[in-house]
């Protein structure tokens, strides 16, 4: 009995560690915050101060009383948006060649180039 080879598809993933994004679906919806880490096998993304959650943690020796620390779990990149570094609205990534012969990521609202 042959078993069918499952493959997964990969995306390019537009947004990087330090963006500023905007949470447009969750229970995060409306958070603004910095991308912290990007997991890119999960599609997903740590964004600072969104979808928190409670961690029950036993004591150890970096926390030798132990307890609830609340920390920030990660959200699916579909649910990020962009902010436009020039008006400071979400937008999408495009991508465009600049002067120098290099790719570069720009918002689709208003051209801008995202460093």
């Amino acid at each position: 009995m042959a078993y069918k080879k499952t493959t997964t598809t990969t995306h390019k993933i537009k947004i990087k560690k330090g963006d500023l994004v905007k949470v447009i679906a969750g229970n995060s919806k409306g958070v603004q915050g910095k991308v912290l880490q990007v997991l890119v096998d999960a599609n997903r993304a740590v964004v600072e101060g969104a979808n928190i959650i409670k961690k029950h943690t036993k004591p150890s020796a970096a926390n030798p009383n132990g307890g609830i620390i609340e920390k920030e779990a990660a959200i699916h990149i579909s649910n990020l948006a962009l902010i436009d570094p020039k008006t400071g609205a979400p937008t999408r990534v495009g991508r465009k060649v600049n002067e120098d012969g290099k790719i570069v990521r720009v918002a689709k609202k208003s051209g801008e180039e995202i460093k």
